[in-house]
């Protein structure tokens, strides 16, 4: 395994900048965004495609700091009902895969997205509950008049240009959020479809984590370590689902914490542990969007506290059995 950290919150540094910093703190990988909400601070694709030297520089770097990219990021939503909207996130996650081709990046994490809840709407329709009748209808027409069609034909393009893993995070508010809709997408699509694995989301849905992992074993391209607090007052009055804004965070019946600030070490060990069982040998890339710390903070406590319980090693010989 591989400790990574997706550079979102180091925007206002450039890209050597970061490397240096990063690899002075025993990062090895780095997630890049290169479009969509994540932006392109560190990795933009009008100022890189077809300009050979800069991809070239790129590279360049990385060797000089000893560090690889573990995934190209695009998140949005390119199925989106108001079209102009689609279509910039489409093009966006377009440009991030040529891009990901030039670097050599076979992974490019993103979203699902969520379609409306017919052609004419103009705002997503996440359904959470088969009843009244209407949210079945609205599952379907989401999922094989929209969905299945633009991932299939996306699934073709990617391919095309050499990046072999799209990286969905499980993500509320899009059609894929949770295991079970990941590998529905998957077993449509194709196996070019796997999981962003970002425990964060599905801690406040009461998705147990190592459960969750085994269920896509085999099917997890990309993972971020990133932590969730649930509060239990919060929560005990008003349940799970929560609109209040992040920065309410007495309020709110959860928020995101960084590594080991929402749960103990023990619940980080059983999932490092896991990924080891069921295969994942990649980058565990923290996402910081914890909003009691600066995004430096941050990282650096998650850096220290992943440092002491990721394997690094490959499996040793059982002198024992």
């Amino acid at each position: 395994m591989k400790l990574g950290v997706l550079t979102v919150p180091l925007g206002d540094m450039n890209l050597e900048e970061v490397l240096a910093y990063l690899s002075g703190l025993g990062v090895q990988t780095v997630e890049l965004g290169a479009g969509g909400f994540p932006g392109k601070a560190h990795l933009d694709p009008d100022r890189l495609l077809d300009n050979p030297s800069e991809i070239q520089h790129i590279k360049d770097l990385l060797d000089k700091y000893h560090m690889e990219i573990s995934a190209v990021s695009c998140h949005g939503n390119p199925v989106h009902p108001q079209k102009e909207v689609a279509q910039s996130f489409h093009e966006q996650f377009e440009k991030a895969v040529l891009v990901a081709e030039q670097l050599g990046v076979d992974t490019v994490v993103g979203f699902s997205g969520c379609p409306g809840d017919c052609p004419q709407s103009q705002y997503p329709n996440w359904v959470v509950a088969p009843w009244p009748d209407d949210a079945l209808k609205i599952l379907d027409y989401q999922w094989n008049d929209v969905l299945i069609p633009y991932w299939t034909k996306m699934a073709s393009f990617v391919k095309d240009h050499g990046v072999n893993k799209i990286a969905f995070e499980l993500h509320p508010n899009f059609s894929v959020y949770n295991p079970e809709t990941l590998l529905k997408l998957r077993a449509a699509v194709g196996d070019c479809i796997g999981a962003n694995f970002d425990p964060s989301h599905l801690v406040w849905q009461g998705i147990d984590i190592p459960a969750a992992l085994r269920a896509l074993k085999g099917a997890i391209y990309h993972f971020h370590a990133k932590d969730t607090k649930i509060d239990p007052i919060n929560t005990a009055v008003n349940g799970v689902l929560d609109t209040k804004h992040f920065g309410n965070e007495l309020e709110r019946s959860w928020i995101f914490r960084t590594v080991g600030y929402g749960h103990d070490i023990g619940f980080w060990k059983d999932i490092v542990s896991t990924l080891r069982m069921i295969g994942y040998d990649g980058a565990l890339s923290i996402e910081h969007e914890d909003s009691l710390m600066t995004g430096k903070e941050g990282l650096e406590k998650a850096i220290a506290f992943l440092k002491d319980i990721l394997i690094f090693e490959g499996v040793g010989e059982m002198f024992w059995a």
